[in-house]
């Protein structure tokens, strides 16, 4: 057995393998970030970037990172993904069922935690500048280029939330 398929059989009975505490089978989490600012007379605008492979409109998202929190895991792949910094809320807002398309697993459907951040600064210069396009979008139009609708209904709780709160 090679070298990648010894790899490919570790990796596979960790995330497709793993247990969760009630017995069933666990699903992978990552963790992201619902990327939002105010423009002009408070209007709620999402930034969504494009997934490297699909193409797809989404979320920054990424695997947890040792030694970081949840928050501060998808703070950090905000950044690399999109070029955004700014105040990542530590609570999560919900979460959304996610299918990546692993290079060596295939298929695999994975748990997003995804946390609010308030944009801050957007950079002209970022890691994966030049592997994906960013995007403010409304909150409807956010809601309409996703293609999970767990994601998409809580783009639009996001919203009404923080309407309700008065911060639009």
């Amino acid at each position: 057995m090679n070298v990648r398929d010894r790899f490919t059989k570790v990796l596979g009975r960790i995330y497709m393998n793993g247990m969760s505490r009630d017995g069933s089978p666990a699903v992978p989490i990552q963790s992201g970030v619902l990327p939002w600012r105010l423009k002009g007379a408070k209007k709620l605008e999402i930034m969504l970037v494009t997934g490297r492979r699909s193409g797809r409109w989404l979320i920054p998202k990424g695997w947890p990172m040792p030694g970081r929190s949840l928050a501060d895991s998808a703070a950090q792949e905000a950044f690399e993904e999109a070029g955004i910094k700014g105040a990542v809320d530590p609570k999560p807002i919900g979460t959304f069922r996610h299918a990546k398309q692993h290079l060596l697993l295939g298929r695999m459907e994975i748990d997003i935690l995804v946390h609010p951040l308030a944009v801050q600064r957007e950079l002209d210069d970022w890691p994966e500048r030049g592997e994906r396009s960013r995007k403010w979008f409304s909150v409807n139009q956010a809601a309409t280029r996703v293609e999970s609708d767990d994601l998409r209904k809580l783009i639009v709780r996001f919203g009404k939330e923080l309407k309700a709160r008065s911060l639009i």
